[in-house]
């Protein structure tokens, strides 16, 4: 859009004919006169007002319609929940299905921030239910038809929200970055979620900048601190080699699912798979030798990412590996504690149809994601102690992970080398993984005290 501040306004005309009286205001942006007739003195002279407020305000004015911005979009653009539609409809293939999932709550928050009508208002519950699961979701939203009340709340919606121009005003975008640090039920948000909403409304309105509704982001030129993000590992989650084991040994006595599970979490253990890939782990990804080390070599995962939004309609969808593109494969070491566990899973419960090596006990199914997470609550009891089990040790079965790479490194594994085994970059690794092993700091501080007593 060509802008202009070069903007002169002369006195409002009158002209007597024939048909009545008409009232003229004109002015001229950037040497181009303009003019618009009204029939009452009162309309001219509240339009004048309008671009003698904006000169005094150093608002730029449009060159091809020869008015200011604030009334180019007023006139002209979008809502702000049409706009948002597009936008996820914009975005759809190019995204994961938890991506999916994030960015519709994410709008959803900001537009119930961006309501302009009381009357006939939806519940609030009910307007968060058609936005996140309809509006905001493109594949439910062109192929089903919705019920009545999620019908009526879209059409309510679709009349009331502020347009797309109104967020340039730095207190309504204030408004949506402080309900982003908010969960649905008013409680705080934790900063990793803050940070994620923030990071869709900030890419949303850089749409609307490209799309001309916007001059300019106001969501990274707000003067709005988001709250510290805690991007360490916490070291209490980590396991040490002793307890890692007693866990393994204790979730094969976990009724008839445990036992098909031990190499489940021992590839999360000791090679630092996450849940997904784990989950998607076939025989052709061993390589694995009769003793000794191996080695894991997989290029895909299934992270569960619920029927609403993957591409297929299933619960889990097959994807590229995380931070990768399709087609990349990444390695990590399998030690010989794990080759011995894989060669005997495979030797007692061998593989689905597909390959793959984990799978659902009753059903010979997808193995449940509910299924494995009881396995280890029931391991996590039995195999520590009444403190250990009301901590946060290896409280989640990702929490291995953790471990895993930890371990690598308090072991004096290069990071570059660690960082391509667990599939991220360094700098991610020294941030986040680089924690002491439970235990390790007693062990640490006898060495200090032994260097302190020599010298």
């Amino acid at each position: 859009m060509n802008c202009s501040y070069d903007v002169r306004i002369w006195k409002t005309e009158q002209y007597s004919g024939p048909r009545g009286t008409t009232h003229k205001v004109r002015w001229a942006v950037a040497g181009q006169r303009r003019k618009k007739s009204f029939r009452t003195k009162a309309l001219a002279d509240s339009f004048r007002s309008e671009l003698v407020s904006a000169q005094r305000k150093g608002e730029a004015f449009a060159v091809e319609t020869g008015l200011p911005i604030s009334i180019v979009r007023r006139e002209s653009e979008m809502s702000w929940f049409d706009f948002a539609c597009q936008y996820v409809d914009s975005k759809w293939s190019l995204l994961a299905g938890n991506s999916r999932r994030n960015t519709a709550q994410a709008l959803a928050t900001a537009t119930l921030v961006l309501l302009t009508g009381a009357r006939g208002r939806p519940e609030t519950s009910l307007l968060r239910t058609a936005l996140v699961s309809w509006a905001f979701n493109t594949r439910t939203r062109s192929t089903m038809t919705a019920p009545a009340d999620i019908r009526q709340a879209l059409d309510w919606l679709s009349r009331n929200t502020h347009p797309v121009g109104d967020l340039a005003e730095a207190e309504i975008t204030r408004r949506i970055m402080d309900a982003l640090t908010r969960t649905s039920d008013g409680k705080p948000a934790a900063a990793s979620t803050i940070q994620r909403r923030r990071g869709v409304i900030v890419n949303a309105l850089g749409q609307a900048v490209e799309r001309k509704l916007l001059l300019s982001n106001p969501a990274t030129s707000l003067s709005w601190t988001a709250p510290r993000t805690v991007k360490t590992v916490n070291k209490r989650v980590v396991v040490n080699p002793t307890q890692a084991r007693a866990l393994l040994e204790s979730v094969h006595d976990q009724g008839p699912s445990g036992a098909g599970l031990v190499a489940f979490f021992a590839v999360m253990y000791y090679s630092a798979l996450r849940p997904g890939e784990a989950l998607n782990l076939r025989k052709t990804n061993l390589l694995l030798p009769d003793v000794g080390w191996g080695e894991l070599m997989f290029d895909q995962s299934c992270p569960s990412v619920g029927t609403a939004w993957s591409d297929s309609g299933t619960r889990r969808e097959q994807r590229q590996l995380k931070h990768r593109a399709k087609g990349d494969t990444r390695s990590a070491p399998c030690p010989p504690d794990l080759t011995q566990l894989l060669h005997d899973h495979l030797s007692r419960h061998g593989t689905d149809s597909e390959g793959r090596l984990f799978r659902g006990v009753r059903s010979g199914r997808e193995l449940e994601e509910s299924t494995y997470h009881r396995v280890w609550r029931k391991a996590r009891h039995a195999a520590l102690t009444a403190e250990e089990y009301a901590s946060p040790l290896a409280r989640r079965p990702y929490d291995l992970r953790h471990a895993a790479v930890s371990t690598w490194l308090n072991a004096g594994v290069p990071p570059t080398q660690v960082a391509e085994w667990a599939g991220h970059s360094v700098a991610v690794l020294l941030q986040t993984y680089a924690k002491c092993l439970a235990g390790q700091e007693e062990l640490a501080r006898k060495r200090i005290e032994a260097t302190l007593h020599e010298t």
